[in-house]
């Protein structure tokens, strides 16, 4: 079964297949991985899920199937083979990872798919080190397809990166900030989130051999599914089971996230969006009478509507970008299903 998760390492979107895909992805993981020093090739396998703190293998849910699966199957709709994209798959999951590992220490997040995240177990500073090895080697390992794939290729991850960046910057001065509107907050959402997911599509097309007006399509697919991706992880960081998202539930609501829900909440306008507005100024810890009380106004104040509806607009606009050019129909196929599986899970 493939198992796509979000960045809290939710589930959500299950198949059956893909089964090679993986075992390449891992094993390309592993191998790219292994060049890394003793101490932080520890640590990576940590975070990966391949081992305890110890550095005893164990079985556990790593989480890494949604972008690099993104970049093969896009390979797979221009050329009808994924294989020769996995190292651009290796490459996506190890920038991801990168983003992981600091966006934990960022946000002083503990946990991730349900066990202590890396900086908890290894330290703040040899986390920070791990996360900037695994960006390294992303482009190294871009680099040595050779050719001009590799010159675009790291051409488009550097961009990428760029886009993580200012997308984490803006929502770490949003923490600092009473109102933000809701164009700000798609903005960095493009930023943070979609900029990758529609990366890995592109360099998918790129290492499949696509023609330009293939890989633009296909990173127009991609950005459009992040960015749908990321109103689907807002509404579960609301109201997400926790036996499933391993978080608290009401989480983001605790943290006070300016997410897209609660910032068209809060800009819509409604009789009830000033009491979410002081619910989140209020400076003391919100209990839990009070957190369920800023979910309902959320959800009084439309927010969590548009979310649903937002995502739903851009899984059907994603879809449509596969439409605009010429792809084998098994893959188009999976892509489409992958991006319809989006909405599908808040229903």
């Amino acid at each position: 079964m493939t198992v796509l998760t979000d960045r809290h390492g939710t589930e959500k979107y299950s198949a059956d297949g893909h089964h090679a895909e993986r075992e390449a992805i891992d094993a390309g993981l592993r191998e790219a991985a292994a060049r890394l020093p003793g101490p932080a090739a520890q640590i990576a396998a940590y975070h990966f899920g391949w081992t305890d703190r110890d550095g005893r293998p164990v079985d556990a849910n790593s989480g890494k199937a949604l972008r690099p699966l993104l970049t093969l199957l896009a390979a797979k709709a221009v050329a009808g083979d994924w294989r020769q994209a996995v190292p651009a798959a290796v490459a996506v999951e190890m920038i991801h990872n990168f983003s992981l590992i600091h966006d934990d220490i960022i946000d002083r997040d503990g946990v991730r798919r349900h066990r202590p995240t890396a900086w908890k177990v290894y330290g703040v500073n040899d986390a920070i080190l791990v996360g900037d090895a695994l960006h390294a080697l992303a482009f190294e390992v871009v680099a040595e397809a050779g050719g001009e794939k590799a010159t675009l290729g790291t051409g488009l991850l550097a961009q990428t990166v760029r886009a993580l960046i200012e997308g984490q910057l803006a929502d770490t001065r949003f923490e600092d900030r009473e109102r933000v509107d809701l164009a700000e907050c798609e903005a960095m959402s493009e930023a943070k989130t979609a900029s990758l997911m529609g990366c890995a599509t592109a360099l998918g097309a790129l290492f499949g051999g696509g023609s330009r007006e293939q890989v633009d399509a296909l990173q127009g697919f991609g950005f459009r599914l992040g960015l749908a991706f990321q109103h689907v992880d807002d509404l579960l960081g609301i109201w997400g089971d926790p036996a499933v998202t391993g978080k608290a539930v009401y989480s983001d609501l605790r943290n006070r996230k300016k997410s897209l829900p609660v910032t068209a909440a809060l800009g819509s306008g409604h009789r009830d969006a000033d009491e979410l507005a002081r619910l989140y100024r209020a400076e003391t810890q919100l209990d839990e009478t009070a957190l369920r009380r800023a979910a309902d106004l959320v959800e009084a104040c439309g927010g969590r509507i548009a979310s649903q509806q937002a995502a739903a607009a851009l899984t059907e606009a994603a879809a449509n970008r596969l439409a605009a050019e010429p792809f084998h129909d098994e893959a188009v196929a999976e892509l489409t299903a992958l991006a319809a599986s989006t909405v599908g899970r808040v229903r």
